[in-house]
This record gives structure tokens, sequence and C-alpha cells, in this order.
């Protein structure tokens, strides 16, 4: 299986974030790629370096607005009095009537759902290049590759069109998926991250040639908290195309499973073309964020499950944090992707 990984990612290291009224570390840090690339040496699997995407690439699901605000917001940031070191913002100036601003204070609150996804110097370049991971592992797929697999840094799920939040700058699942859909009449996509990929379904909610399937702890109590219901089933031409399974923060590994059998049996149902894998491995019972309890045999069990589903699969890196289990959760699930041990 070919897999893609750029170097320029680990520019972004962001520090900012608040939890519960407290500023921390934030948690999507560059170790992060060291930990998932020990976990794919593991399994005997190297990375290469992807080629620049067409910018039309990103275009197809990120607004123009969205990509020239994080292409310039940091260079823009540091012209402001006593800036800090990173964009965050400070004003949601969002409305029901609104005028979208030039000033870059509140183009940052435009253009972010939190304060968790700051950008610094190198965000854009570290994004961009994600996204080129993303592209490239879809176009492996489409050239017949029966699979590929993207590490990509930042993560991207919870970015719609064009709001980033919750560690997330572009949203490379929906890229991925997107350039699958320029030769499959239909693509699924399938997200197994311990979040709801609230970003992924913006994107996606008002068609019928995109299925979204998220299994995630219950956003009752746990981010991203407003949207990831059951109810939530898609809208206008897209209802029925999407498919929420949220779950107890106690949730272990037979019913995770269970969860992503229906998903899978839905998706069978949809008859795509491809799939797309939002590779989540924050489900871990030892991850930091403690949203289940999931063991490295469940992530097994799930890699073989997706892959005997059949599809033409693009595996595209989401959340999984800083943890020394990290590296064999994401070989785990490879070996029963791949059908080989670890």
């Amino acid at each position: 299986m070919q897999c893609f990984y750029a170097p320029e990612t680990d520019l972004h290291d962001p520090i900012f974030r608040l939890t519960n009224g407290k500023i921390q570390r934030n948690a999507e840090r560059a170790e992060r790629a060291r930990l998932m690339m020990a976990g794919l040496e593991q399994m005997g699997l190297s990375t290469e370096t992807p080629p620049e995407a067409p910018r039309s690439t990103l275009e197809a699901v990120h607004t123009e607005k969205f990509l020239a605000f994080l292409e310039t917001a940091w260079e823009e940031w540091q012209k402001l009095p006593d800036c800090g070191p990173e964009v965050v913002p400070q004003v949601f100036p969002k409305s029901e009537v609104a005028t979208y601003p030039e000033n870059i204070v509140a183009r940052a609150g435009w253009h972010f759902g939190d304060t968790s996804a700051p950008i610094g110097e190198h965000s854009w370049t570290a994004s961009r290049r994600a996204a080129d991971c993303a592209v490239a592992a879809a176009d492996v797929v489409l050239g017949g590759a029966p699979s590929a697999y993207a590490l990509c840094r930042p993560a991207g799920h919870h970015t719609s069109a064009d709001i980033a939040a919750g560690h997330c700058l572009m949203n490379n699942s929906a890229i991925a998926a997107a350039r699958l859909r320029t030769e499959h009449a239909r693509v699924a996509t399938l997200d197994i991250d311990v979040h709801h990929g609230n970003g992924t379904q913006e994107i996606f909610y008002d068609r019928a040639d995109v299925m979204t399937c998220s299994v995630h702890a219950d956003p009752s109590d746990y981010y991203p908290f407003n949207v990831g219901h059951a109810h939530e089933t898609g809208r206008g031409e897209g209802l029925g195309f999407n498919l929420n399974i949220p779950l107890p923060r106690t949730t272990t590994d037979e019913a995770w499973l269970e969860a992503i059998a229906a998903s899978l049996e839905a998706i069978a149902a949809f008859q795509p073309g491809a799939l797309m894998v939002s590779l989540g491995l924050d489900a871990h019972e030892n991850d930091p964020l403690l949203g289940m309890k999931v063991s490295f045999d469940g992530f097994r069990r799930a890699g073989e499950m997706i892959a005997t589903a059949g599809y033409p699969t693009v595996l595209v890196q989401e959340g999984g944090y800083l943890s020394p289990d990290l590296t064999t959760s994401l070989a785990s699930f490879l070996s029963g992707f791949l059908g080989r041990e670890g």
C-alpha cells in the first residue's frame, strides 16, 4: 500500500489551546507524525512525498475566501500591535445580518469555530501539504490501487467549507472524497475518529452523491457538542445520505465494531464506487482525550472489517493524540486492513 507524508507538515506545531477556561498546550503537536511513522515502519510501510495538488482540488471543498485567509492570516496578524505568535480568534462576528470583514481580527473569528486551531507561521504550508497527501492517496486509488494512506497533519474533519475548528485547518478527508468523486458517481465516507466529523458532514449534507457516516462519542457531552446526533440524516437532495452513530464514552470494542458494521451495511446499500475513511485513532482506551475505550484488537478488527467491504479505499489520518500507544493503534488497524500481522 502506498503511503504519503510531507515533512513540511511538521512545521505546524501549535501552542495555544483553551479547555474549560484554562490555557493549555495544543494537542495537535508535530510529534504525532513521528509516532505514526513508527506505526508504518512496524508494518514495513514506507512513505512518499506527494506532488503539489492543483488548487482546484482544494476549491472543490473550500471557498476561495477561506483559502485566502489561511494563506495570508499569519502575516497580516503580525502587523497587529503587540500580537501573539499565533492567530487565535477573539471575536466571532457572524450573525444573521453580517458583512464579510476586512479586519484580520474579525476575519479570524469569521473563519474559526473555536480557539483550538491556531495558525502559526508555517501553518498554511503544512495544511497545504497535508491536503496534497490526501489528493495523492486519492489519485493512487483512482489509478487502480485497492487502497492508499495519507498521513495528514493538521487533521481536517472538523473544518467546513469556510470555518476551521477542532485542531483542523483544511478538510483533507473531504478533499480526498471530492477527488474520488471526479471519477465515481457515488463516494462514501466513513469517519471512525472518536469525535464527530462535523465539517465533513456539513460539506456534503445537501448531496446525494456522497454518503457520510460517522461513529463517534455522544456529542451531548463531548466535542463538537452541538452536532453529530442520530437525527441528523441529511437535507434536501442529501436527505437519507448522512448517518451518525453516537456512542457513550464508556464504549468498548464490541459496541464500537457493531456501529462500524452498521455503517458499512448502510454504505453497501448506497453502492459507492469508492470509500474514504477518516482514520481517527483517538477512540483508543489510552488516548489522552478520553473519548472511548477501544483496544488494539478493536482497531485490528475494524481494519479487517473495512477491508473486507471491498471498496477502493483512501485512508486519511485524522485524530489520535500523544501517547506511546498511538504507534501501536495505527499498526493494529493496518494489520487488520492489510490482512497481516503487525
